[in-house]
């Protein structure tokens, strides 16, 4: 069995919990070095997670001769650039969601992964989920039928965050570092679902408005799309909204019943039918990104195929990419 020791370009938020312990978790695999370009954050995080080196330089975490796979967990304009560096060093890379910050940086990494034959995983992690799983089984089951439409709705009261501080944003608010603004954050995960469910989104068009006039970033975003099956769909996101207004969810229609759920609150899925109405909960475990990491780490090992790639993710920048105008 291959060992995998894994280096992590970025150790925020999203590894405290969401992803880094996972690494360990996984027989053959373990992080032996973490970068930040800030001392303290790398520092921090070794220390607290027992990882035995750490960098404030992301070539130098990649030079490392005990490294042999990276995690990058960066804000997206970076992605490509440390994706790229990762995979001229032979050294394959399992990157956050979204891919990149644009559907071209994504293609510049499709094209270094074919040319070094280093392969490079996104982490969609939600269609590994349980609770996911589950909707396709349904769908898949032919459980209501043959499929009419699909409509995504989300919208969320702003943040503090979103305003406190006008000249110190987050940088998912600022559309050079994360591709767009709240839009190219959290729909990449409910596009990308759709379109494990239902093939690639081959005509995507939007409508883009700032009404909270909160930054300079999009805030409420209407879009239509269309399926390679010639499925139509729509989606409304809303990052201003009132909290009467708050909602999460994914409704899909089908000519016997129709079933509905959430992305990111996991609310208990409703399939309606002619028998009636169903309400199905299902949990998923603690750490969100253990059963795509899991797979990742057994392809690399020879053990499963993990089809989690950076050619099945690139699509979702393409759609993101249409419906904000950008080509």
């Amino acid at each position: 069995m291959k060992i995998l020791k894994w280096g992590f370009i970025g150790c925020g938020e999203v590894t405290e919990k969401k992803s880094g312990p996972a690494f360990s978790m996984v027989e053959g695999s373990s992080v032996v070095a973490v970068m930040s370009r800030t001392a303290e954050k790398a520092r921090s995080y070794a220390e607290r997670h027992g990882v035995p080196r750490w960098y404030t330089d992301a070539q130098t975490l990649i030079d490392d001769p005990e490294v042999n796979a990276i995690y990058i967990a960066t804000p997206p304009s970076s992605h490509a650039t440390y994706s790229i560096m990762a995979m001229k060093a032979g050294k394959p890379v399992y990157v956050e969601k979204p891919l990149a910050a644009s559907y071209d940086e994504c293609a510049r990494i499709n094209r270094i992964s074919e040319q070094t034959g280093t392969p490079c995983f996104v982490a969609y992690y939600r269609r590994y989920l349980p609770y996911f799983q589950r909707v396709k089984e349904i769908l898949d089951q032919g459980t209501i039928g043959r499929i009419i439409n699909v409509q995504v709705r989300f919208a969320v009261p702003p943040r503090e965050l979103d305003y406190a501080h006008p000249d110190n944003l987050p940088w998912r608010l600022q559309p050079d570092i994360a591709g767009g603004g709240y839009f190219y954050d959290l729909a990449p995960h409910q596009l990308d679902l759709l379109q494990l469910f239902f093939g690639v989104i081959i005509d995507a068009r939007g409508i883009c408005a700032n009404r909270g006039q909160l930054y300079g970033a999009e805030d409420s975003v209407s879009a239509v799309f269309r399926f390679e099956s010639g499925l139509p769909g729509s989606g409304s996101w809303c990052f201003v909204a009132h909290e009467s207004a708050r909602e999460d969810r994914i409704q899909i229609i089908g000519n016997q019943g129709s079933i509905s759920f959430s992305v990111f609150d996991y609310a208990p899925i409703v399939l309606h039918t002619s028998e009636g109405t169903q309400t199905i909960e299902v949990p998923n475990p603690p750490f969100v990104q253990y059963p795509l990491i899991k797979n990742v780490i057994e392809h690399l090992q020879g053990l499963a195929v993990c089809t989690c790639t950076s050619v099945s993710a690139t699509p979702v920048n393409w759609v993101l990419d249409r419906i904000l105008g950008k080509f």
